[in-house]
């Protein structure tokens, strides 16, 4: 049945009479008795009873009226619904992240998003890069928090939204003296991350005039600290994962060799446009130098994490 004519018949029947309901709907009352001929001849049986005093629905005619009822109250819904997502009262945002920001930046966002757009939910799932990327081309993320080393390749399908630079530390066992020249550490042990962090760790080496001597692999950064602490290495951190978590017997350095990554959003074109993932992509403007840049740590020791230390210092 035309959902239109549902919800003409519904307007007659609870206004009383033909007149009333075309006063209802704003119609004209020939208009409306047209609807109502079509429906019942649809609907192949009389669907009201017309009197001088207005109209009565039939047995048939009360049964439609509750399937009238039902489609009003849909169609309420899905307007009430649609409101509140245009008004960010309400919407779910998607998104992957790496783990040092998923540690760092996440919360904040969170946080951020409470404040400001109580209705919004985020749901966060953790994906290095590539992984994140390929999560937005299958649409089960809208966003995509990731990172980029210079000279490496972009995705040229999706949008980038560059957040803040994330500064690269040389990572050296709490008592190692400053490191002035990086071919001073042409002779060391090294913990490599992942893909595109190694490629990073393998390009500066070079540029300092030698290969790295990469003996341990790991994504994470706590075992990379942990191995540095023991003295059985030296490695390269983003400030984001040393502020994720730091270890006792570590110590950053800068230097200015190392560089930074690039912090940023990937996400399909156009997905900016729905309201809740404009407002998230809003409340992460300035969180990634607030939440990962806040000290900057020179040849300080690392801020200690507590608790995570005490198992792993020399």
């Amino acid at each position: 049945m035309d959902p239109r004519r549902l919800l003409t018949f519904r307007a007659v029947v609870r206004a009383g009479s033909i007149s009333a309901g075309a006063r209802a709907l704003g119609w004209t009352q020939p208009a409306v008795s047209q609807q109502l001929a079509a429906l019942e001849r649809e609907a192949g049986t009389p669907l009201l009873v017309r009197g001088p005093t207005g109209v009565v629905p039939t047995e048939a005619g009360a049964a439609v009226l509750r399937h009238a009822d039902a489609v009003d109250a849909a169609l309420r819904s899905a307007r009430e619904e649609l409101d509140d997502l245009v008004g960010l009262g309400a919407g779910t945002v998607r998104m992957a992240a790496f783990p040092s920001a998923g540690a760092v930046v996440v919360p904040a966002l969170a946080a951020r998003l409470r404040d400001r757009a109580p209705g919004v939910q985020l749901r966060v799932e953790e994906a290095e890069p590539p992984e994140a990327a390929a999560l937005v081309r299958s649409n089960a993320v809208h966003l995509a928090l990731a990172f980029r080393y210079p000279n490496q390749p972009a995705e040229p399908d999706l949008r980038w939204r560059p957040l803040g630079a994330d500064p690269v530390r040389l990572v050296l066992p709490a008592g190692h003296p400053d490191v002035a020249d990086l071919a001073q550490l042409a002779d060391e042990a090294w913990v490599a991350g992942c893909e595109r962090c190694r490629a990073h760790l393998v390009a500066t080496c070079a540029g300092a005039g030698f290969a790295p001597d990469i003996r341990h692999v790991t994504d994470d950064y706590v075992a990379v600290q942990a191995l540095v602490a023991r003295g059985l290495a030296v490695s390269l951190l983003p400030r984001m994962a040393l502020c994720a978590a730091a270890v006792d017997g570590v110590r950053a350095q800068a230097h200015p060799a190392l560089g930074a990554r690039t912090v940023g959003v990937l996400h399909r074109a156009g997905v900016e446009r729905v309201p809740a993932v404009a407002a998230a992509i809003g409340a992460l403007a300035g969180l990634v130098q607030r939440t990962s840049g806040a000290r900057e740590e020179g040849s300080e020791p690392a801020p200690r994490r507590p608790g995570r230390g005490d198992a792993v210092s020399p």
